[in-house]
């Protein structure tokens, strides 16, 4: 797992562990077998400490210490209440009434606009062997579910039956995967020309790639089943419409010098059809290094102001600093010149198993109301979302701070305890589609009774 299990999430179970600004809560303290350190009916002094204000006794203006004394129960636990001012870390501390220092529990107050937000951990861009990854659609998907993820997506080159594949391998299983349908979307060259941006369609309802001719129309002809999520689709065009259409965009459009017109008009048109089919559109990886950076740095000046996108990948699949670094640096140089863009991390991963270095390199947190497609798209066009990059083993956050010192909290005090539970259903999953009769109908039973795990622990750790 990415991200450790500590002693104390072991040893003591602490909960709820999120709350709402302004709302009293009731917080319970319970040991979990370890040698006991509170001592049943004896009274401790409760500071509750806010990790932003500074100690009062050297900054009086700004410390916000509560304190109050609580008796442990006859087990040596704790019930309380307590109601927390401003949205940020808090500590529940513990001292004998000597003034020694027990124990302390880290805790989270957010604003009304993140109570009601779930945080879910993912992926936006990865590839199967239905293209050039490694593994079948449904084991990627079980890989991943396996490594903590609450949604992902099958996002193969040019094609997006692949994502359809995944999610009908579990039509009939209870899981608690969101599978999101997509595509890297590769457009065919226009008399000659091409268009080498990499753009992705999470959560389209439809195939980009199918709506010409190319490799997905080619493999798998233009039966809805294949190119649409839910057999409604738009017809696929003959390539000569296509060229056409792209052609009469390309004359259009006000281009600077320095940009090619056709690609800018590619781009612009994947992106308007991706917004029509309720997917989101995302600027993948301009910084990746194929002898040069895949996008020159005018085209991505042009496309940031632009703004066709609905997301920017700033972290994405290789470890060099040229590629995330420099896309970190562009996401907050925009940021500076007050072009707010919501930001995604992917792994775009080849191969989901742990032996490829840059399987778990990068993801994405997304505070959403529901973990399903539509939820997931406008929690990210809506700027909810901090890119995470594990590169090395202390994590680094991207994206707006007070998101990313929310989401540095749950990646230390939640995440550990819900991948936990992850790590089995993922397993599962793989069984189910590729182990033997007997090991499938085991699977599907076990996958019936855990159905639900980490909603169960949602409800539990935040008091929304």
């Amino acid at each position: 797992m990415p991200f450790p299990m500590t002693d104390d999430l072991l040893n003591f179970d602490v909960y709820p562990r999120v709350f709402t600004v302004g709302k009293e809560s009731e917080i319970h303290v319970r040991q979990l077998g370890m040698r006991p350190v509170f001592e049943p009916g004896e009274t401790y002094r409760l500071v509750v400490c806010a990790l932003d204000g500074g100690n009062p006794a050297e900054f009086p203006a700004t410390g916000d210490y509560e304190a109050e004394e609580v008796t442990a129960d006859e087990e040596g636990n704790f019930t309380f209440t307590h109601t927390f001012a401003s949205e940020q870390q808090y500590f529940l501390r513990f001292e004998k009434r000597s003034g020694e220092r027990v124990k302390q529990f880290p805790v989270y107050a957010v604003a009304s606009d993140l109570a009601g937000r779930l945080p879910l951990l993912g992926d936006l861009h990865m590839h199967t062997c239905r293209s050039d990854g490694n593994q079948l659609p449904a084991v990627v998907a079980a890989n991943y579910r396996a490594h903590g993820y609450d949604f992902t997506v099958i996002s193969d080159h040019c094609r997006y039956y692949p994502s359809l594949e995944a999610i009908e391998a579990y039509r009939d299983v209870p899981h608690d995967l969101a599978i999101i349908p997509g595509e890297e979307v590769h457009m065919p060259a226009v008399h000659g020309k091409r268009g080498a941006v990499h753009i992705v369609n999470f959560g389209g309802a439809y195939s980009i790639n199918a709506l010409t001719e190319g490799e997905a129309v080619s493999e798998k002809g233009t039966d809805p089943q294949y190119r649409s999520l839910d057999g409604v689709c738009p017809p696929s065009m003959p390539l000569s419409d296509y060229e056409d259409a792209i052609e009469a965009l390309a004359a259009s459009l006000e281009i600077p010098e320095g940009v090619d017109a056709i690609p800018a008009a590619i781009c612009k048109w994947v992106f308007t059809q991706i917004r029509k089919a309720g997917g989101l559109g995302i600027f993948a990886h301009p910084n990746w290094i194929a002898d040069t950076f895949h996008v020159p740095e005018k085209f991505t000046d042009y496309l940031m102001k632009e703004r066709d996108f609905d997301a920017f990948e700033v972290l994405g699949g290789e470890n060099y600093y040229e590629q995330n670094g420099f896309q970190t640096h562009r996401y907050y140089d925009e940021i500076a010149k007050g072009n707010k863009i919501p930001i995604v991390g992917s792994t775009d991963s080849h191969s989901s198993n742990l032996s490829n270095r840059n399987a778990l390199i990068c993801s994405t947190v997304i505070f959403a109301k529901e973990n399903e497609r539509k939820a997931l798209i406008n929690a990210v066009k809506s700027g909810y979302s901090v890119a995470v990059d594990t590169i090395s083993t202390e994590f680094r956050l991207v994206g707006e701070t007070r998101l990313a010192r929310y989401a540095c909290f749950l990646l230390k005090n939640y995440f550990p305890l819900h991948d936990a539970l992850c790590a089995e259903e993922g397993r599962l999953m793989k069984t189910y589609v590729t182990g033997l009769p007997c090991e499938r109908e085991e699977a599907a039973e076990t996958l019936k009774i855990m159905s639900g795990r980490v909603a169960r622990l949602q409800k539990k750790l935040f008091d929304f």
